[in-house]
């Protein structure tokens, strides 16, 4: 089955605008998931899917400089979006990612990739049941799930979260959780404000260009600071915008 990775990336961010393009030790906040998401082995091709908002040039510039095929769509209807990107890259099975997480862990990516591709599912998902730090977030569902949540997804939330159709109706769809060996679901990884953004650049001083997530929590279990630079930022809740 051919496997694609879709990247959702747009610079309209309500808390932190522009944060896609943001530096991380030399390379914007996208670069860094672009590149680290291109090395799992389980995907066939990494794309990045945007808006066809002028701003979003800045993004399809980048896009260019990478190497990295691009697809522009709806703002709003990131549902669409994705359908008609996996249609245009001919995915068969579509590893959902946001281009907010450079730390984004290719290994993690393929466990559950691997996890889809031998369990059959209709989504499979580290964020059913949440062990893994958020920032490496990592989805991979059917195009024909994906097609059918286009069709019957009216709400909408559904339109703009892409999943929440499917994982929302657990008697719709077959439903997998790839849990991790520990709970580390308390951990945030992910740019949403200024303060996930130092993190993420804090992590990267330390580390190097390339740190596997395993180095990401022993460094900052061993420097608890680290982790306390973005406790306060709160997760947006589904319906929030």
């Amino acid at each position: 089955m051919r496997v694609v990775t879709i990247i959702q990336a747009r610079m309209g961010s309500t808390r932190l605008p522009g944060k896609v393009l943001a530096e991380v030790s030399g390379r914007s906040v996208l670069a860094r998931t672009v590149e680290r998401a291109r090395r799992a082995t389980r995907a066939a091709e990494t794309v990045v899917a945007t808006t066809e908002r002028p701003a979003d040039g800045a993004i399809e510039e980048e896009c260019r400089r990478l190497g990295a095929p691009i697809f522009r769509g709806s703002e709003a209807d990131v549902l669409d979006r994705y359908l008609r990107a996996a249609r245009l890259f001919r995915a068969e099975v579509v590893v959902r990612v946001t281009a907010d997480c450079p730390l984004i862990d290719p290994g993690v990516m393929d466990r559950v990739i691997g996890a889809f591709l031998v369990e059959g599912p209709d989504y499979a998902s580290n964020t059913l049941e949440r062990s893994y730090p958020r920032g490496l977030d990592t989805e991979a569902f059917s195009l024909e799930a994906l097609t059918r949540a286009w069709i019957e997804a009216a709400e909408p939330a559904h339109r703009e979260h892409v999943t929440s159709y499917l994982w929302k109706n657990p008697g719709r769809f077959r439903l997998l959780s790839v849990r991790g060996d520990r709970d580390l679901g308390h951990h945030r990884w992910c740019v949403d404000e200024a303060a996930d953004l130092e993190l993420i650049r804090a992590i990267y001083r330390r580390l190097g260009d390339e740190p596997a997530w395993e180095e990401v929590v022993a460094l900052v279990e061993r420097e608890p600071g680290l982790a306390a630079m973005n406790a306060r930022v709160r997760q947006k809740s589904l319906e929030e915008r």
